[in-house]
């Protein structure tokens, strides 16, 4: 497995469209078995199945690394927090009772979310043309969250789980811009199985909470097929794909990836799901697109023709 991810390093921006496509599936797959699993058990089985898969690979190294983990065990506690356990959690609960389209549309605001982040927490200069384009994207969401009707806000008639899915977004805007932090001596993998292992830990009290009131899943080909694409494609192939392509690219340049995200999640929600685009779909797209590119292109091309 070592040899096989590091042939991917040279090419991080193939890493992040495969990281993208990967995660789609996650929203496709988790909206289509959201009456089969509850969002606790889809993601333990999820993350504890990935763990499983993971830990052969690295456990030698991770007993050698033993006090650097324990030395880094803050950060590592928060971006398991952030990227594991909140981020995917928060879209399964979304995913039950909002369509896989509306939610792939809303993440692709998070390289807004990131910018807007990476000058609070890090004091990185936001120009006027970037804040402009966080302001645009947000109106975006809004008009995806709102079904293209204003008084629907004002009513706060509101879907649920599309609001889920923005604190989903938030949280995983968050876990690109703590990367930052991330201990630099941890192998790749290494880290990546601490912040599983810490993210299952804090999960199996909300599974057995979830057993307790006797919410269990049938296991036949379904299921186990379900939980084995969640483990391998948008947990372990994926964040290790997305955490390399930030460390070389940085959390704004790789966030913009993510707008590859409604493409695919519409696609494979039409194949899959027979969910369709509406208008409100198609002016949310639009307004999301042209506030990243206000936010990450057009202001950067205006700074160099000045």
């Amino acid at each position: 497995m070592r040899n096989s991810l590091t042939a991917w390093h040279s090419s991080p921006y193939l890493l992040l469209v495969l990281t993208t496509l990967f995660w789609s599936g996650n929203f496709v797959l988790g909206r289509a078995v959201h009456t089969v699993f509850t969002p606790f058990t889809l993601s333990f089985w999820r993350w504890a199945v990935a763990l499983a898969i993971l830990l052969p690979f690295v456990w030698a190294s991770l007993r050698e690394q033993g006090p650097l983990i324990r030395r880094h065990g803050p950060i590592l506690l928060l971006l398991s927090i952030l990227g594991v356990v909140n981020f995917n959690t928060f879209v399964y609960i979304g995913l039950q009772s909002t369509t896989a389209t509306n939610a792939v549309i809303m993440l692709s605001v998070t390289p807004v979310l990131i910018v807007a982040l990476s000058f609070l927490l890090l004091r990185q200069t936001v120009t006027a043309w970037q804040a402009l384009g966080i302001l645009v994207s947000l109106v975006g969401v809004l008009v995806i969250v709102s079904r293209g009707d204003p008084g629907a806000l004002l009513a706060r008639q509101v879907n649920s789980g599309d609001l889920w899915i923005l604190a989903a977004v938030t949280s995983w805007a968050l876990y690109s811009v703590c990367l930052r932090w991330r201990p630099t001596e941890l192998k790749p993998l290494d880290f990546q199985a601490a912040t599983m292992l810490i993210g299952v830990l804090i999960l199996g009290p909300l599974y057995s909470w979830d057993l307790a009131h006797d919410r269990t899943v049938a296991i036949n080909a379904a299921t186990v097929g379900s939980i084995l694409y969640l483990a391998l494609f948008p947990s372990i192939l994926a964040y290790i794909f997305w955490n390399r392509a930030v460390a070389e690219l940085g959390a704004n340049r790789t966030g913009q990836f993510l707008h590859l995200m409604p493409a695919f999640g519409a696609v494979l929600s039409m194949l899959f799901l027979g969910e369709r685009l509406y208008g409100f779909h198609a002016a949310g797209i639009a307004l999301i697109a042209l506030g990243i590119w206000l936010a990450t292109v057009y202001g950067r091309v205006r700074a160099i023709t000045h």
